[in-house]
């Protein structure tokens, strides 16, 4: 199909939105609607193929039932010129991807609200009962107001309906983000939504994902055995407890990760509404601040008796507001600087002590001469 094109008297094909191994995507309009639409058309080798119509029509109509603002609306489906299609919600903007090749990573402050609203639509269609199988950047388109909507959901389960035992990104999904036991062979579950949605987000969060290799093969060995590299070796200031929470999604048993999209967007919402912590920078140590005191002022302060202090140049260094104190002698009392000590006068003192005693004797010596004349009785 070309542009211009009319596909079944309703769709006018506008412009080629993106082309793949699987499919071409069209900007067109919906003539009877009038409205814009993007339009998936497969490759003639899959639309061919019996097994694959099947579960094409099966999961296209699954895919239409899903109705979620983090997800794009399947509008329609069908064949023309034995060329299977799927029209979806027109979404202006860029996938994930785009905007990671463009920017090279994403702070965590902006990277956390477009991963939550993934898993929100992911969420939304684990509860219906749906595994997506093919979460990647490419699959998540961000508009302009940073509204992320996730699409192509049920695709790579009805692509594995033709070769399942191929590995390539194709058939069997995106081998950068499959889960451990996709890469085994094994049927997905919400689980394995759940890793790759770690993928996305270690990707988001650093600029690369978290395994890269030559082959599927090689990178299905990776996904199975091997550990990635901790994010904080990519972003040093990565928040450590954003760094555990990639790490569990990340892990090679499905058990221990988060069950559901649901359950790590609501981590990653308590995540991002927990204050960030307060990191102290250091400032270099730079000179103190020069302290000048007014002229008027320092005449105040200054003692009488010193003489009137000229004023000087502001100095360049810091002075302390008020000069350090030192120990002084205490002063001498006034009365006693005015009234030195005079010699002691030792004849006045003994001619007083003799009187003291001869006035002492006499009273005991008056009793004795009362008490003979006049008896007690």
């Amino acid at each position: 199909m070309t542009e211009g094109a009319l596909l079944n008297d309703r769709y006018q094909l506008e412009e080629v939105l993106g082309s793949g191994g699987m499919a071409n995507v069209y900007r067109a309009r919906d003539v009877v609607l009038d409205r814009p639409v993007a339009i998936k058309v497969l490759r003639k080798e899959y639309s061919s193929n019996e097994n694959f119509q099947k579960q094409f029509w099966l999961e296209a109509r699954s895919a239409a039932n899903l109705s979620h603002p983090n997800i794009v609306t399947v509008h329609d489906f069908g064949s023309a010129d034995d060329l299977l299609y799927i029209v979806m919600e027109h979404v202006p903007g860029k996938d994930l991807k785009q905007l990671v090749r463009e920017r090279g990573r994403f702070p965590f402050e902006q990277a956390i609200p477009l991963l939550i609203q993934a898993c929100a639509g992911v969420g939304y269609a684990h509860r219906a009962g749906l595994v997506h199988c093919d979460i990647k950047p490419h699959n998540m388109l961000v508009s302009k107001d940073m509204r992320l909507k996730v699409t192509d959901f049920g695709i790579a389960r009805a692509l594995a309906t033709i070769k399942p035992g191929e590995r390539n990104d194709v058939v069997w999904g995106s081998p950068l983000y499959f889960a451990p036991e996709q890469a085994a062979g094994e049927s997905p579950t919400p689980a394995s939504d759940v890793y790759s949605l770690g993928v996305v987000l270690y990707e988001v969060l650093s600029g690369t994902t978290p395994f890269t290799a030559a082959t599927a093969d090689e990178l299905a060995r990776l996904h199975i055995s091997a550990r990635p590299l901790p994010l904080s070796e990519y972003v040093p200031d990565v928040p450590p407890a954003l760094e555990e929470i990639v790490m569990k999604v990340l892990s090679k048993e499905p058990a221990m990760r988060y069950r559901t999209a649901d359950q790590l967007g609501r981590v990653l919402q308590k995540f991002g509404n927990e204050p960030a912590p307060v990191k102290v920078k250091k400032e270099p140590i730079s000179a103190p601040p020069v302290i000048t005191i007014n002229p008027e002022i320092a005449e105040r302060l200054s003692p009488p008796s010193q003489p009137r202090p000229q004023p000087e140049p502001a100095p360049q260094y810091y002075q302390p507001a008020y000069p350090p104190q030192t120990v002084q002698p205490e002063p001498v009392p006034a009365h006693e600087a005015e009234f030195p000590a005079e010699p002691i006068d030792w004849i006045t003192v003994g001619l007083s002590l003799t009187a003291v005693l001869v006035w002492g004797g006499l009273i005991p010596f008056g009793l004795v001469i009362y008490l003979s004349y006049f008896p007690p009785s």
